[in-house]
């Protein structure tokens, strides 16, 4: 399967859980700043918009999620 490097405005859930910031796996967030080539700022909000985490992430703690049918090479 293809992967993609994680990019500006992508939506993600976790893969892993985050105790000390009372996040479990599966919690998804939006990509909103990259920081280097493997960490990105990822903000959650709730349903009403209101921002309830904003942390740095690794790529291998969270997955892209994806919204159309990917090709695969």
């Amino acid at each position: 399967m293809a992967h993609h490097a994680p990019k500006l405005l992508d939506v993600i859930a976790l893969t892993v859980d985050l105790p000390e910031r009372h996040l479990v796996r599966g919690q998804v967030g939006t990509i909103v700043e990259l920081l280097d080539h493997d960490a990105f700022e990822v903000e959650s909000s709730d349903d009403e918009g209101r921002t309830y985490a904003s942390l740095a992430l690794r790529a291998n703690q969270f997955i892209v999620l994806h919204h159309r049918p990917q090709m695969v090479a």
